[in-house]
């Protein structure tokens, strides 16, 4: 007994081949678009090196003479006696005149009590810092540079695994030679972006802080990190030298991203000029190279993508950096 007729067992056929298909090409589509979303997080990985010296400043770099001292100068200042026994400051009523002191001694008491309120005044908000006035400089320089500069990207990668990112000297290192790397690509540079505040040493660290979380968010992945003296690097980081190939592919609307965040003591780079043509940024990064490991705060150097087996598009970079200018 036949249940299904011979037209119908053959409509069904034709419509199994369809829908299979059509399950075909649905497989191909999704995996084309999953295959871009891949590529497209390897091109918004970056890489990042730095880290902070502001905890360490106050003791690293505190003047003799500026009133500035710690917990045990302000307890045994009470017990100094240069002359005779120990009475504190009030051996001198006993030094001079013997039976009720002076006007001299009266004098010279407001004087030292004076210096002592000055020291307590200037204890723990940075004013020890040398040369600070407790006054902080945090800036940013942003680069857009074209894809050309891809050898750029490996310097930046080496430097990140070779810098000691845990002292002041090796945050140094990283400032200086980040921004000689920028200078030797002037050719590349396409687009800039400055900004800087000069700011109380209190608020100072937040203000960082603040500008690094910004431009981390920025990233879809760091695949090479190194902060604070710890390195954390992921599959796409391994720096290897690009192919003849490679570099003689090149697209003009294809960019590469480096953006420098630095806090220094004092007013060392509260006049770095806004950015707005190639001598500016010239000006710009041979001051930041140029900074004394002394005045420096903290630093953190971040660039994307950071394989030089991508680059940025134009949309990317307007979309995601939308502070830069064209120069």
């Amino acid at each position: 007994m036949k249940f299904f007729s011979s037209e119908f067992i053959q409509t069904a056929k034709a419509i199994a081949k369809r829908s299979a298909r059509s399950l075909f090409a649905l497989l191909l589509v999704a995996m084309v678009l999953f295959g871009n979303t891949h590529e497209a997080l390897a091109k918004r990985s970056g890489g990042r090196m730095g880290g902070s010296a502001f905890r360490a400043a106050p003791s690293r770099s505190m003047p003799s003479n500026s009133g500035y001292s710690n917990r045990s100068s302000y307890s045994n200042s009470s017990s100094y006696s240069p002359i005779g026994g120990g009475g504190g400051f009030f051996f001198l009523p006993m030094f001079f005149g013997g039976g009720g002191g002076g006007l001299f001694s009266i004098l010279l008491l407001v004087i030292v009590a004076g210096a002592v309120l000055q020291a307590f005044r200037g204890r723990g908000d940075g004013e020890g810092i040398t040369g600070t006035d407790n006054k902080v400089t945090v800036a940013k320089i942003q680069v857009g540079l074209l894809s050309s500069a891809r050898s750029l990207q490996q310097e930046l990668t080496r430097l990140a695994l070779e810098s000691d990112t845990s002292s002041v000297e090796g945050l140094a290192t990283v400032t200086r030679e980040t921004a000689i790397s920028l200078m030797r690509h002037p050719e590349y540079w396409v687009y800039v972006s400055s900004a800087s505040e000069n700011t109380q040493f209190a608020l100072a660290e937040q203000k960082f802080n603040g500008l690094v979380m910004s431009e981390r968010s920025k990233l879809n992945a760091e695949v090479l990190s190194n902060v604070s003296g710890r390195i954390l690097q992921g599959k796409a980081a391994a720096p290897s030298l690009p192919s003849e190939g490679k570099l003689s592919i090149e697209d003009p609307s294809e960019y590469i991203v480096v953006t420098i965040l630095i806090a220094t003591a004092g007013e060392t780079l509260a006049k770095l000029p806004t950015l707005r043509s190639s001598s500016d940024l010239q000006a710009s990064l041979s001051a930041i190279g140029s900074i004394p490991a002394d005045n420096l705060l903290a630093v953190e150097v971040l660039w994307e993508p950071q394989s030089e087996e991508y680059t940025l598009t134009t949309d990317e970079i307007l979309t995601i950096y939308p502070d830069l200018v064209r120069i």
